[in-house]
């Protein structure tokens, strides 16, 4: 079977009929997914340049804030990769790049200047959301609170990406609602990959357990100002330090430290490896790995991202795996 390139993005109101490429990242251990659309330096059979009068037309035409859903695939059969905003154009080398953010994109709305004091991340989140969008539901699964907490001169991107930070959560928009969730709680599909049908190149090292010495430290400060630390692990190998401000409940530092640890050691792959744009994997995807010349290796992961490349010489997903799930 001939497998056909395929492409449908719609910015705004309209379809893009030419593209030079398109690059999508998803991560659990980034604030948002982000896609970048590069358009030909020739349009119509015409160079744009930096004072071309075509490019002040698609900057006028397309624009910050306008939606983007791209779809990518193989003869007519396409898959939705992303669903966002443009965030900003750039004009590199004679080239547009419509640099593109999801769902999160919503939150770079500037907040008013406010100090909190003993306020749960839950309370803090919806505070922004009022701020923002009274619209956007909440979904919050994190109970630690701060002892004090400042917004200043922030967004409310500003605000989710420093917890995403600190306290590593997954932090996603969907349908609506505000997720802020564990990392490795939630799976949001499955793929299967084998060494012998779908995977192209192999970036993947595999480890036991034992091999995997770490110490992670977490560093609390209270109101105060007092530094509090915790530990989880093995001394005598690799060392992982986690900072956060505001807290100091040995109980919320402790977890924070404990599911980090989680994350790292364990018996199986890491690393990533490279395959087509079919099957679909996702970052949060539960994805099994096999190799029929190394049985005991077979095993399932949790998929920390993807990033898709498209462009005329071909489509890719590379696949970034996280901790052995079974």
């Amino acid at each position: 079977m001939i497998y056909n390139l395929d492409y449908h993005i719609n910015v705004g109101n309209y379809t893009l009929k030419m593209i030079e490429s398109v690059t999508i990242k998803r991560s659990v251990e980034l604030l948002s997914d982000t896609a970048v659309i590069t358009l030909p330096s020739m349009i119509a059979g015409k160079a744009i340049n930096a004072t071309d009068s075509t490019l002040d037309y698609l900057e006028k035409t397309i624009k910050a804030g306008d939606k983007v859903i791209i779809s990518l695939g193989y003869n007519d059969t396409l898959t939705k990769e992303f669903e966002g905003y443009i965030e900003h154009i750039e004009n590199d080398d004679n080239a547009i790049k419509l640099h593109c953010e999801d769902e999160i994109y919503r939150f770079r709305k500037p907040l008013p200047d406010k100090q909190f004091t003993k306020i749960t991340l839950k309370n803090l989140l919806s505070w922004v959301i009022s701020q923002i969008d009274s619209s956007i539901k909440l979904n919050c699964d994190y109970d630690f609170t701060y002892d004090s907490f400042v917004v200043k001169g922030a967004t409310g991107y500003d605000i989710l990406k420093k917890i995403q930070e600190e306290a590593k959560p997954n932090v996603y928009m969907k349908d609506g609602t505000l997720h802020i969730r564990p990392q490795y709680v939630e799976i949001f599909g499955e793929a299967a990959y084998d060494f012998m049908q779908n995977i192209e190149t192999s970036k993947l090292k595999y480890k036991q357990a034992e091999q995997r010495k770490l110490l992670v430290e977490v560093e609390g400060k209270s109101a105060d100002g007092k530094v509090i630390k915790v530990e989880s692990g093995t001394p005598g190998g690799e060392r992982m330090t986690i900072k956060t401000s505001g807290i100091s409940d040995k109980k919320s530092l402790q977890h924070i430290a404990d599911e980090t640890l989680k994350a790292h050691v364990y018996t199986g792959y890491e690393g990533s490896f490279t395959g087509w744009l079919v099957p679909f994997c996702d970052a949060g995807y539960k994805v099994t790995i096999v190799d029929k010349d190394y049985e005991f290796k077979n095993g399932s992961y949790y998929v920390l991202g993807v990033e898709v490349n498209f462009s005329a010489s071909g489509g890719e997903r590379t696949v970034a795996i996280g901790k052995k799930i079974d």
